[in-house]
Order: C-alpha cells, then structure tokens, then sequence
C-alpha cells in the first residue's frame, strides 16, 4: 500500500513517516518501509530530508507548528483558568483528529527521555497559568500546574485513541480537566475552613506576585536584589498549605 501518487512527493514522505512511527510501538522504523509506503525512492527522502532522522524530525515539527497553531486559535477570554479549559479541548480534538500524529508526538516517550515537543507543550500552557497567578488563581507555581495539567490532558488523549470511536466518553475528558484545574486554583482554598485561610492566602499572594515579576522589568531593585527576592518568593509558593 503507498499514499495517492498526486501528492507531492515531500508530503507523501512526511505522512509516511507518521503513520510508521506511529505503529512502530518504539521499534524501530527502517528508511525502506518509508519509502515503500511513500512511493518513492531512497534519493527523493535524501533530496528533501538528508537522511532518515531529518524526515523523523521534520514530522514531529511538522506536527508541534499545527498543534501550536490549534492551540492558539482562540481569542483570549480574560478569564486565564476558562482559556486554559478550551486548551484542553483543543488538545483532545487534535489528538482524536490526527490520532497517528498525536502519537508520534506524544505517543513515544522513552524512560528518562523527556522529549523536547512536551517541554515546548508545557510552556505553551504555562503562559496562560502565568496570567492566572497574577491574577492569584492559583495556589501551586504555574510551572508545576502546567506539567501536572498537561500530564494528565496527555493521559486522557491516549486513553480516548485507543478506544474505538462509538465507545468513546468525551465525559471523561471534561470531568479530568475539570478536576485539574479546580486542584490547582484557588477554588479549593476556599473550603478549607479559617485554620488553614491566612497561610493559603500568603502563598497564594507569593505566587501572584512572583509572576507578575517574573513577567516585568522591574527598575526598582538591583538585579541582585530581585533575584534575592524571588528566591523568596519561590520558597514561599512552594510551601504546604495544608
């Protein structure tokens, strides 16, 4: 079997590459399968990708530039923790979209691998988590709440590929997104009764005004002293509220 023969002989290759990588489960993906499937032969990937490893990475930047492009296809809402649910949406809609994709991107992490397309997903999610700090909606440092959101917004998207398709329960997609964001928001906060309101409102307070300085340029302390000061605030942040 190859892909249509109209296609343009680049596109064949990179679609390809993406299905067999995404079928491999981690083996290995030979440059003869490739170009069997494509239709073409070893010069034209060698024309275009200089070898098997360029094709390889060419698909996952093919795949991170669409992914970037679907999860910033929105209007900010002004409200951070509501823009970081309609990521989340996204995120699944484009993993259930382009499944072989998805996991070529997200699909084939190796131990004590982390690869460089989850670091780059982190910080597209951070920057939203960064204006909800400021905003003092979170009560965990937004590096750590992308990471724990993404983490888990990654482990729905896979559960639901591998489910066949009448059998899937959007339902649960909804219900971890929720629950994600409510255990890192400040919504929690809120019930934990007077004991435990002024230390959650310290932190709370660290976080907010470690991110706005995060984000600043601020003239009014030496460089010196706003490193110091962040130190600070970091340690605050990342103490137990309980």
């Amino acid at each position: 079997m190859s892909f249509d023969g109209q296609l343009p002989p680049k596109l064949r290759l990179l679609r390809a590459a993406a299905e067999l990588l995404a079928n491999s489960a981690g083996g290995a993906v030979s440059t003869r399968q490739i170009t069997k499937l494509a239709g073409v032969t070893a010069p034209t990937l060698y024309h275009h990708f200089g070898d098997k490893e360029g094709l390889f990475d060419a698909v996952v930047a093919a795949g991170f530039e669409e992914y970037v492009a679907d999860e910033r296809d929105f209007a900010p809402s002004g409200q951070p923790l509501e823009d970081i649910r309609r990521m989340w949406d996204k995120h699944v809609q484009f993993g259930l979209k382009q499944p072989e994709l998805y996991l070529v991107m997200f699909g084939n992490i190796r131990p004590e691998s982390r690869p460089v397309i989850v670091a780059d997903a982190e910080a597209l999610m951070e920057e939203l988590l960064n204006k909800a700090a400021v905003a003092g909606q979170l009560n965990v440092p937004p590096r750590e709440a992308a990471r724990s959101i993404l983490a888990a917004n990654v482990g729905v998207t896979l559960m639901l590929i591998a489910e066949k398709v009448p059998e899937r329960n959007l339902e649960l997609s909804t219900m971890t997104r929720d629950a994600m964001i409510f255990a890192v928001s400040t919504d929690q906060t809120r019930d934990n009764g007077a004991e435990n309101s002024g230390k959650s409102s310290v932190v709370v307070a660290a976080i907010a005004l470690n991110a706005a300085l995060q984000g600043s340029h601020s003239d009014q302390l030496s460089s010196s002293e706003l490193k110091l000061f962040l130190e600070w605030l970091h340690r605050i942040s990342t103490s137990s509220t309980s």
